[in-house]
């Protein structure tokens, strides 16, 4: 039987005062594409970089890939940071030439890989470029195909997606996935909730440095209220809040600003009723499905993306 992925049991890590992992435990399967879901702060990076080998966890044990953690692990692990971290004064080729030498890959072979992972993200024709000439998409793709080279067999990546256009963020999707059909187990990091709901076959729910949920997306909302409606005020709705959660069929209400978020079981007789005794007051509504998020509220009370992220996501 194929061990899982990763393994950590018991993880804790302080930075000073500041506890970033609380005595974690999760296992991912080999082979997944598994999304760690949740806030900035909550302890998803520092597990990657426990991952990476960039830190040492201060308590508990972590198995990758059936084995504890070795320089003979650093070519079957590899890893895409939040950050950017490409050298701007290097060219696309000589930034994939250099890490071919870091991991010892004889020459001819390196190159053949080169050309093909290059061909692969569409840099093929800008390989004598300067990194610092690249868009934001293309630095990710080539950063996907810096990591790609050793062939890994686990690849971790923090926040991939940030920042990008949608198109780009269409098109590095379109070679990870087409990495896991190859065999290599995705681990990502991420607040953005749709983006988890999309393409993770499970996730796990982090807060405070530990795990708080973990399965598959459709699992954890099954018990959740099925609907979400976002309500927008033409002024202020605080005093609002307790009367809609004293609804029936109202789950959770959440304020933001003059907006309000209501998980319900069924959006129209809400509705109905809302606009009875406060037609002269909504601007707007919008119905949605519940998601990932609304799950996170539900048990921790606080939400995952940040305002201008859930802007960027159409919610």
């Amino acid at each position: 039987m194929q061990p899982p992925a990763v393994a950590v049991r018991g993880l804790t890590y302080r930075y000073g005062e500041r506890q970033a992992l609380a005595g974690l435990s999760l296992r991912i399967p080999a082979g997944s594409v598994f999304g760690l879901l949740g806030p900035n702060g909550s302890g998803k990076s520092t597990l990657l970089s426990i991952l990476i080998g960039r830190r040492l966890a201060q308590a508990g044990h972590v198995l990758l890939l059936g084995e504890s953690p070795t320089d003979r692990l650093r070519r079957r692990v590899a890893m895409v940071f939040q950050e950017p971290s490409l050298d701007p004064l290097m060219t696309v080729g000589e930034t994939m030439q250099l890490q071919a030498r870091m991991f010892g890959l004889k020459r001819p072979a390196a190159m053949t890989a080169i050309d093909m992972l290059l061909e692969r993200v569409s840099l093929s024709d800008r390989a004598a470029a300067f990194t610092s000439t690249l868009s934001g998409g293309m630095k990710r793709r080539l950063e996907l195909a810096r990591a790609l080279l050793t062939g890994p067999d686990l690849l971790l990546l923090d926040e991939p997606t940030l920042a990008l256009d949608p198109d780009s963020r269409l098109r590095l999707w379109e070679h990870l996935l087409e990495a896991n059909s190859a065999g290599c187990t995705l681990l990502l990091a991420t607040n953005d909730v749709r983006e988890a709901e999309r393409y993770c076959g499970e996730v796990a729910l982090i807060d405070a440095g530990g795990v708080v949920a973990q399965g598959r997306p459709e699992e954890l909302k099954r018990e959740l209220r099925h609907e979400s409606v976002r309500i927008e005020w033409a002024d202020d709705p605080a005093d609002d809040v307790a009367v809609l959660e004293s609804w029936p069929g109202v789950g959770h209400v959440r304020l933001a600003g003059q907006t309000t978020h209501v998980t319900v079981d069924e959006a129209s007789p809400f509705l109905a009723r809302l606009f009875q005794g406060n037609g002269d007051r909504v601007r707007g509504v919008r119905i949605e499905e519940s998601t990932l998020e609304d799950v996170y509220f539900q048990l921790v009370g606080r939400n995952i993306a940040p305002a201008d992220r859930r802007e960027d996501n159409g919610r």
